[in-house]
């Protein structure tokens, strides 16, 4: 698989051990970015901050949790797609005043980050990351401060009262003049504030945490990280809607822009992990009900299915019910080769399939294999995983996709690769099957993709399918 998502994030307010539960949560939210992590936690006088390249459990001891000590905090994972991969890019980002603090974590991409940096370096702001999402905090600082007011100020409860509602403010005003897809959390001394683009192409949900007794809540990226922290899922962020949770009260407010749901498509495919629910599709229902739409579409006579790991598994069982084919494991995953493995040379990475996957012979051989994966970016893996089939001794691989094809990159927050790099644009159906290999090739139509996720949907469906088609909401 070529495509990465570039990050997720977690905020938690009202819970003594804000830092250690966001910890919980960004373990469950790794795979969403693995090259650094970060956590930010106010104790209502200051905000504190780690954060370094790595994963999760590679850069927090329990000591840094003696001193990242408060009730409210905010966590990132990353996986860039805006800036490069150094620790001045990490998040969250934190921009300290005289008398206050405000602390950001932004999981998307901003399409007009270029003209607001520029905008803003003209009016004496400064910047220390190459990061879309800093060009955010940096806004809000500026919105703020001309409001004339000061986060997390120490004054006066009606002065503060006055400073938290400007600053409400300044956000409101802030995400409204940035364009692209994002899932924020903002913290500062004393509140927690969501908000997602106006589109809901980055998903965001809210919970409430069941172990405290005054009013607690979480703001996470999918629904598995509210499960890790032992709380209680309640709903997900609207498209356009900020959420201001200060005081221990809970309010919405929404942006004074079109609202359209557009949620990325590939959040269901690959992206979130099977056991979230996003916009009330449950991951892995959609990915069973792709698999059974590609089985319809797309059926022929074989002998067993399988799924590559891990993304694909959800789909083969669809498949495997749909025709009537058995299923069975036939690939095995390292688990210990994770997305971040860096090989010096192209052919080094590819090579590296081979240590990442491996067949199982007594399920394969002398069999017709139906072998289903999530996608086909640039073809350099499925060519591999055929090669590892066939030589565990399939009799025949055929390869079916349960995405369409991949012909356009993405700019709201997924890394793909350019457009004359993705095979389906540059190869048709034939010339794909001969490149990786199979006996025969088929992927899912967009058609099928759609009426499989509104199969699972109870509510209100629109999605973003800008990689599929080159039509996108931005």
């Amino acid at each position: 698989m070529g495509l990465h998502d570039e990050c997720g994030v977690i905020g938690v307010y009202g819970a003594n051990n804000a830092a250690s539960l966001s910890y919980f949560g960004l373990v469950s939210l790794q795979h969403r970015g693995q090259e650094s992590a970060g956590i930010a936690v106010s104790d209502g006088k200051r905000i504190t901050l780690k954060k370094e390249l790595g994963l999760v459990g590679d850069i927090f001891t329990q000591t840094d949790f003696e001193k990242l000590t408060g009730h409210i905090a905010i966590g990132h994972v990353r996986y860039a797609t805006a800036g490069g991969r150094t620790r001045e890019n990490a998040q969250p980002f934190l921009n300290t005043f005289k008398l206050g603090s405000i602390a950001l974590s932004h999981n998307g991409q901003l399409v007009n980050h270029t003209p607001l940096r520029e905008l803003l370096e003209d009016n004496g702001s400064t910047f220390l990351s190459s990061s879309d999402s800093e060009v955010i905090l940096k806004l809000i600082v500026r919105k703020f401060i001309e409001k004339g007011g000061k986060p997390g100020s120490g004054g006066k409860q009606t002065s503060s009262e006055q400073d938290d509602s400007r600053f409400v403010d300044a956000v409101i005003e802030a995400v409204s003049e940035i364009k692209g897809s994002f899932a924020l959390c903002i913290m500062t001394e004393n509140m927690l504030i969501g908000v997602r683009d106006p589109n809901g192409i980055r998903p965001l949900c809210l919970g409430t945490i069941d172990s405290t007794q005054e009013p607690s809540f979480i703001l996470a990226s999918e629904s598995c990280a509210i499960d890790a922290m032992n709380g209680s899922f309640l709903r997900d962020v609207k498209p356009g809607e900020i959420v201001v949770i200060r005081n221990g009260k809970l309010n919405s407010y929404m942006m004074q822009v079109p609202v359209k749901k557009q949620t990325c498509i590939f959040e269901y495919v690959y992206f979130a992990r099977p056991d979230s629910i996003i916009d009330n599709i449950a991951v892995q229902n959609a990915r069973y009900k792709m698999g059974e739409m590609l089985a319809k579409e797309s059926s022929i006579p074989a002998d067993v299915v399988i799924g590559v790991p891990d993304s694909g598994i959800g789909a083969a069982m669809g498949y495997s019910k749909a025709s009537g084919i058995p299923y069975v494991t036939g690939i095995i995953k390292n688990k210990y080769i994770g997305r971040t493995f860096i090989a010096p040379t192209q052919a080094e990475r590819e090579a590296m399939v081979f240590v990442k996957l491996n067949a199982i012979k007594s399920d394969l051989e002398g069999k017709r294999v139906v072998v289903i994966d999530d996608s086909i970016v640039r073809g350099t893996t499925s060519r591999r995983l055929v090669q590892i089939l066939r030589r565990a001794g399939a009799k025949e691989v055929h390869f079916r996709v349960s995405s369409s094809p991949v012909k356009f990159p993405c700019h709201l927050g997924i890394d793909t690769p350019s457009k004359n790099e993705l095979i389906s644009c540059t190869h048709d159906l034939e010339q794909i099957r001969q490149e990786i290999g199979a006996d025969s090739l088929a992927f899912i139509s967009l058609e099928g993709m759609i009426n499989a996720l509104k199969e699972c949907s109870c509510g209100d469906t629109g999605f973003c399918k800008g990689c599929f088609s080159g039509d996108y909401p931005v």
